[in-house]
């Protein structure tokens, strides 16, 4: 007599991929708010007329003119970042850099805030919590750093 064929082993259903973690309702609601927020500053930069001399770009949004520079003819720390993130958003990237290389630099860091903060709140996205696991020490201290260059650089093309 024919012997009977070994049972079939029992089939197993492969495991479904794992699901990625996603941003939860507040972090996706914060994201939106930081998007919004980088479309408004972006925003009233593209309408603002860069001034040519590099300074007081600000007053044109019916602000005082810069106490500091009136007190003492020396740039401030600031001094041309409302002027720099208005060439950026005017798509003058070198004006803005040899503006206030610092502004230009914040400019495309509010630049690319937006699309973060865009890209989290419609997909969900971890990019966020990513990018704010990279914001240590050393980013900190990297931007005090380059904050004082920059004003070092303005300081000296402002008494050439």
């Amino acid at each position: 007599m024919p012997s009977a064929a070994p049972p079939a082993p029992p089939t197993v259903a492969p495991a479904p991929p794992p699901r990625r973690a996603r941003a939860s309702c507040s972090q996706r609601i914060g994201a939106g708010l930081v998007a919004l927020l980088a479309l408004v500053l972006l925003g009233t930069a593209s309408w603002l007329k860069p001034d040519a001399r590099g300074v007081e770009t600000h007053t044109q949004l019916g602000l005082w003119p810069c106490g500091w520079y009136l007190a003492t003819g020396a740039p401030c720390p600031t001094c041309g970042m409302t002027t720099a993130f208005a060439a950026a958003a005017n798509r003058s990237f070198f004006t803005s850099l040899r503006t206030q290389p610092f502004g230009f630099v914040m400019a495309l860091a509010v630049a690319v805030s937006f699309w973060a903060g865009l890209h989290v709140a419609i997909f969900g996205s971890r990019l966020g919590s990513l990018i704010a696991g990279l914001l240590g020490t050393r980013v900190v201290i990297g931007t005090v750093v380059l904050l004082l260059g920059a004003w070092a650089y303005k300081w000296a093309v402002m008494r050439a």
